[in-house]
């Protein structure tokens, strides 16, 4: 009875540990956030400027769209490589459904959503079902995605017409502060999801069963969790934030680039990664993958304004991407 006791007493310290150390991690990532954005402040007078601040909110919404879904898959151990082609195979399914399916702007959204849905469940299927590591089989979606986004398109970039209202979606704004800033609506539908996420994730039995399949997938599978059935749940639903961040991408550039979306992925996972998730598993958090998003876009936007060079830019933020990974595993081991 002791030794239960003992026991007992034993993981509640390690789990008590455990939510200090993400709360730390999630700490470090918003001084972090709020350093860059005081030296970059002081290093240039165009740094805080309304339009500047404006573009930083849109350039994090995507972004952090995608980080929001691939936060599920990297709680659970695993990887998705594929968000960022997905997204941009989304917009063109998207694009095409409008301009040339002739369908209404709601139903051509819809069947972007529900498209990275699809590619998600694939991703899922693949992993749980055919047991391929989730980092080949990403992989291969990754250039599915891109292949087709490449065919569809005919190479071209896909037009919505103008005055179709459909770019009010990002670049429209029905929340403001007069005289100061406006927020597009790109940035709504991004907090929009990072609630929703949050929800899911902290509220839910996905949830719940999204940190287990990452803590001991194993044990989850023993005590009688169906893990093959959750992880293509927990893929498909990265697959359709992956759609939805397609969607305001398209509505951002007023088309569907088939060329764009490779790249996207990293910046993602770095995000989630900043923001103090593990790539172990086991834990995270949507609050601080957001913050990730935004560390990432005003690094890269403060590096812009200074005229660093993308080459540097790019330097800069691999080894930021180091360093977390660095004290995650530090704080792991601890």
């Amino acid at each position: 009875m002791q030794t239960g006791t003992l026991s007992h007493e034993t993981s509640g310290t390690a789990a008590r540990s455990l939510v200090r150390s993400e709360a730390l991690q999630r700490i470090l990532a918003f001084a972090a956030l709020v350093i860059l954005i005081v030296l970059f402040s002081l290093a240039s007078p165009n740094f805080l400027q309304a339009r500047n601040i404006e573009g930083i909110f849109l350039s994090t919404a995507v972004n952090g769209i995608l980080a929001i879904g691939v936060t599920f898959v990297i709680v659970t151990g695993g990887i998705d490589l594929s968000i960022g082609t997905v997204m941009t195979f989304c917009a063109v399914i998207t694009a095409k459904l409008v301009t040339e399916g002739g369908v209404s702007i709601p139903v051509g959204i819809l069947g972007g959503i529900l498209t990275g849905a699809l590619a998600g469940y694939v991703n899922g299927t693949v992993i749980s079902r055919m047991r391929v590591p989730p980092f080949v089989a990403t992989l291969g979606m990754l250039y599915i995605a891109k292949g087709l986004s490449l065919i569809l398109s005919e190479l071209a970039p896909i037009y919505f017409e103008r005055g179709s209202g459909f770019t009010d979606l990002a670049t429209g704004v029905i929340v403001s502060i007069p005289g100061v800033i406006d927020i597009p609506n790109a940035v709504l539908i991004m907090f929009g999801a990072a609630l929703i996420g949050s929800f899911i994730l902290s509220r839910t039995l996905l949830g719940r069963y999204t940190f287990a399949l990452g803590s001991n997938e194993e044990a989850a599978r023993i005590s009688g969790v169906n893990t093959a059935f959750w992880k293509i749940i927990v893929y498909t639903l990265t697959g359709l934030f992956s759609g939805l961040a397609g969607v305001v991408i398209a509505a951002r550039l007023n088309s569907a680039q088939p060329s764009l979306g490779q790249g996207y992925e990293l910046d993602a996972i770095a995000a989630v990664v900043i923001g103090g998730t593990s790539l172990s598993g086991g834990e995270g958090s949507i609050f601080g993958t957001v913050i990730g998003a935004f560390v990432i876009s005003v690094l890269t936007n403060g590096l812009r304004i200074l005229s660093v060079p993308q080459e540097w830019q790019m330097v800069l933020t691999g080894a930021i991407i180091i360093v977390a990974v660095f004290l995650d595993m530090f704080r792991r081991r601890r």
